[in-house]
């Protein structure tokens, strides 16, 4: 259950990464309202998970969907610009997070 509220999280980190840039500084209310919601679920989420995950897989996971997701999503909803190298760094970070996720099943399984 802890790695889906990780999960979870990581993608509402996502909407409020992406809320803040269609907050405008906190000056558009609807999205600023929307950030501070997403917000305080991710955390809250990300708090629960870290009862039973460790901490430095947790935070790795956590703030690697969060970006990974957020840079997709900059991609395809704001058009920005994509390369051969973002794409690439993107999937060592997709990989990388799907790694600790193994390597922290495998820590488990043999304890």
């Amino acid at each position: 259950m802890a790695w889906i509220l990780l999960i979870i999280a990581g993608l509402t980190e996502i909407v409020w990464a992406i809320g803040l840039k269609e907050a405008h500084g906190f000056t558009e209310l609807v999205p600023s309202i929307i950030t501070i919601v997403f917000l305080i679920v991710s955390f809250f989420l990300f708090a629960q998970a870290m009862k039973t995950i460790p901490i430095g897989t947790a935070y790795a996971i956590f703030t690697g969907i969060g970006a990974a997701g957020t840079a997709i999503v900059g991609i395809f909803w704001f058009e920005e610009s994509v390369s051969v190298g973002k794409v690439f760094f993107l999937l060592v970070l997709l990989f990388g997070i799907i790694g600790l996720k193994l390597v922290d099943d495998e820590e488990e399984a043999n304890s």
